[in-house]
């Protein structure tokens, strides 16, 4: 039982030595990607101009820097609290080692003033000797060798567990360099968030001058993505209805052909192939590329709060991702092109299918791409529009086409975070 129990316990320190490992290396990868979305984030800041209209893309920039470092600073707050729980736990696998080793000692002690006290050759010899019978003096003969192993054994034991506590200790090092290094991080990124909020101040007090100009924009901004929205809903049912039209040309010639067949089942968007894509898309989800190679998403999906303006909220059917004057805008799953169309002031719209899914890359300059075209991941679709100086922003979408009806969906769901 007492083996059993052993057994058990090492395999319970095994396993969150592992759960441990685990999660250290979990956190050190989301560290590296919010690392990489704050130094995108500060190297779009750096283009920024002076302009009113580009204070307002400096002041969501430094909301989105805020909120990455913030994330980063709880992202540390863990590893920290890991690095502490490593230190103790190794601390108590230290001491229940020493404390094993003290024990182990003090049996070797015995054995070896046992084996002082019968040092003599003879005194050993006359012990096998004084046997009654052979048998007896076998076993006597066979209990000392035995003695004998035990003593190696016994050394082995305390070398192994002193060498045991040797590499704990040194782990204990590792783990408590790692947490200090962690806090100084962590002590940087606190002043670099202070430093962010200072500049977001006085970008705010330049913005908050222009209130009036600011609503007026963000009517037409609001129009831009209504006629966006209405433009989408028009170009999806106008595919729809093209496919219900050739499955209803396909339907007339194959009645013609066989005027005894019954009729084929009823519309569906989705063909065998349609629903694989469909589910090659949906597994992917959380996984799928951004749409630019760099940039930094500047408004969610759905009611935002407008950044400088009190009780003011936007309504976002996709997202928008501030990025490079000119980047290349990249499809996030292989698919088929169905829609390229212009929005007055929102540049040209591209519309990808994806089975049953659409994404929609809007505010572009220029399209590489023409309906009917076959586009892989990461293919470049396009260029983000951008005037004079300004830094571009791309408006992408993800729709689920279910009969007729479209439901828009949150875009920050299905790509790598």
């Amino acid at each position: 039982m007492k083996n059993v129990i052993n057994i058990l316990v090492f395999i319970g320190l095994v396993s969150s030595g592992f759960l441990s490992q685990s999660n250290t290396q979990n956190l050190k990868k989301q560290q590296k990607k919010l690392e990489r979305k704050i130094s995108n984030t500060k190297n779009l800041l750096k283009k920024v101009t002076n302009s009113r209209k580009e204070s307002l893309s400096e002041l969501q920039l430094i909301n989105s820097q805020i909120e990455s470092r913030e994330s980063l600073l709880r992202l540390y707050d863990r590893q920290v609290l890991l690095a502490e729980g490593a230190i103790q736990q190794k601390q108590e696998e230290i001491d229940a080692l020493s404390e094993r080793v003290e024990k182990l000692k003090g049996q070797y002690k015995d054995m070896v003033l046992h084996a002082y006290k019968s040092r003599n050759k003879n005194g050993q010899m006359m012990f096998v000797l004084s046997a009654d019978n052979y048998y007896e003096a076998q076993k006597r003969n066979k209990y000392l060798k035995n003695v004998t192993a035990l003593h190696k054994k016994q050394v082995a034991i305390i070398e192994t567990n002193q060498n045991k506590i040797k590499l704990e200790i040194a782990a204990i090092e590792v783990e408590k360099n790692r947490k200090k290094s962690l806090l100084a991080q962590k002590r940087l990124e606190r002043e670099e968030i202070e430093s962010d909020r200072k500049k977001k101040e006085v970008v705010l007090a330049k913005i908050q001058q222009q209130e009036s100009s600011l609503l007026e924009e963000i009517k037409a901004n609001q129009a831009k993505r209504h006629a966006l929205k209405k433009k989408i809903a028009e170009a999806i049912k106008r595919e729809l209805a093209e496919i219900e039209r050739k499955r209803k040309e396909a339907e007339r010639k194959r009645r013609e052909a066989n005027p005894g067949l019954a009729k084929s089942p009823v519309f569906t968007d989705e063909s065998s192939e349609g629903k694989i894509i469909s589910k090659n898309f949906e597994k992917n989800r959380g996984t799928l590329p951004w749409p630019v190679e760099s940039g930094a998403i500047i408004e969610g999906f759905g009611k935002n709060k407008h950044p400088s303006l009190k009780d003011v909220y936007t309504n976002n059917n996709g997202i928008d991702i501030s990025c490079r004057p000119d980047s290349p805008i990249r499809a996030i799953f292989s698919g088929e092109v169905t829609a390229v169309f212009p929005i007055p002031g929102a540049g040209r719209v591209i519309i990808l299918k994806h089975g049953n899914y659409r994404t929609v890359y809007s505010n572009l300059k220029d399209s590489f791409v023409s309906i009917g075209d076959i586009v892989n991941t990461k293919t470049e679709i396009g260029t983000v529009l951008a005037t004079e100086n300004s830094l571009g922003t791309l408006h992408f979408e993800v729709h689920l086409v279910s009969g007729m009806t479209t439901k828009s969906l949150n875009p920050s769901l299905w790509i790598d975070r």
